[in-house]
C-alpha cells in the first residue's frame, strides 16, 4: 500500500467516525414523540409532545 493509498484510507475514516459521532449527537438530542408522563410534588402531570 503506498503512501497516497494510506491518507484517502485515513481520511476516509475519519470521515465516517464524524458522521457516525454526529448521528449519535442527533440522536440524543432530539425531543421523543408522543406522551410524557410525570409525578412529583406537583402531583400528575401529563404532556403531549
Amino acid at each position: 500500500m503506498n503512501r497516497s493509498n494510506l491518507i484517502v484510507l485515513v481520511v476516509g475514516a475519519l470521515a465516517i467516525a464524524v458522521a457516525v459521532l454526529g448521528y449519535q449527537l442527533y440522536q440524543d438530542r432530539k425531543q421523543p414523540e408522543g406522551v410524557q408522563i410525570n409525578v412529583g410534588p406537583g402531583g400528575l402531570t401529563i404532556e403531549k409532545r
